[in-house]
């Protein structure tokens, strides 16, 4: 099959498009997100007790953000880690929504949709990643075939 000039710009562009919001987001949630709940800055700790769950909870959440982040920047993960993130995003919205709707930290619930829906956008512009991934899982679960069932 045959490429045309017009097929492959548009690709490239897409690509180019999802690795600069991968690169910002990523430096987003190292530095802000997971990096204020890791170091424990003062807002970070007020809002988890907030929440009530207690600050293991705060470690938690960072370490799962600072592995979404990472994993925007390794390209056969990326796809993962945006799907990753929007599912993170989506407990934070929950969360900044029912728990937290009459503090001041209720305000996030934009944030955090926003944030979701971008996550689901890079996670759909990655989609092939995604389906190849859930094929190799499917080919690495099934049962191997015993000897005798082959003859």
């Amino acid at each position: 099959m045959i490429t045309t000039t017009v097929e492959v710009r548009p690709r490239r562009l897409t690509s180019t498009l999802l690795w600069a919001a991968q690169i910002l987001l990523a430096a987003f949630f190292v530095f802000v997100a997971a990096g204020s709940k890791l170091a424990g800055s003062h807002g970070a700790v007020q809002e988890f007790a907030a929440i009530g769950a207690g600050q293991w909870f705060r470690y938690l959440v960072g370490i799962i953000e600072l592995v979404g982040a990472i994993g925007l920047l390794v390209p056969g993960l990326a796809g993962l880690a945006a799907a990753w993130l929007a599912a993170d995003m989506v407990g934070a919205t929950i969360t900044n929504a029912t728990v937290l709707r009459n503090t001041t930290y209720g305000v996030n619930v934009w944030m955090t949709l926003i944030l979701c829906a971008v996550f689901v956008l890079l996670a759909y512009g990655r989609r092939q990643q995604l389906e190849g991934l859930a094929a190799t899982v499917r080919r690495g679960i099934r049962p191997p075939t015993a000897p005798e069932a082959r003859m």
